[in-house]
């Protein structure tokens, strides 16, 4: 998910179980990736997907996981093994602008960094949103909501 105009890109892991079942980002309801966002961009919370896919486009960001594939049982990242990355040249093709990628966590990070298409981009790991990352939510809102900011602000998006 992203709008041609993105300039920062929020890369994930890999899809959780639920989030392949309902074919949504971030799709399970303990997971604080959208209540993060919506409080990041003052957004009323709503499970309409079709307003989350808006809130992406419409704030200058591009939403795609390190893995296109995985062997995994449930959904713990510590589970992945026989990863296949996603293909990030050709997203770069269609988002020139992206400046800044902020990885979703630990894993999210080692596997984008190993992947190989961090380029000249900024990365930053970022705390994950997971309910399994025990940080309290208000110390991840904090950190999400510098970072989004500082980096949006260079392009005057923010």
């Amino acid at each position: 998910m992203y709008s041609p105009e993105a300039y920062v890109m929020i890369v994930g892991s890999m899809p959780s179980v639920k989030s392949l079942a309902d074919a949504q980002y971030y799709a399970h309801p303990r997971n604080a990736f959208w209540p993060i966002l919506f409080d990041v961009f003052g957004v009323t919370p709503t499970d309409d997907y079709e307003a989350k896919k808006a809130l992406i486009r419409d704030n200058g960001l591009a939403l795609w996981d390190a893995a296109q594939s995985c062997e995994r049982e449930g959904s713990l990242d510590s589970n992945m093994r026989d990863v296949a990355y996603n293909d990030f040249a050709s997203l770069y093709a269609r988002c020139p602008h992206i400046h800044t990628v902020l990885c979703n966590g630990g894993t999210a990070h080692a596997l984008f960094m190993k992947s190989g298409y961090a380029g000249d981009r900024r990365v930053i790991r970022m705390p994950s949103t997971s309910p399994a990352y025990t940080m309290p939510y208000a110390k991840k809102l904090d950190i999400w909501k510098k970072t989004l900011f500082e980096e949006l602000c260079k392009e005057g998006q923010a």
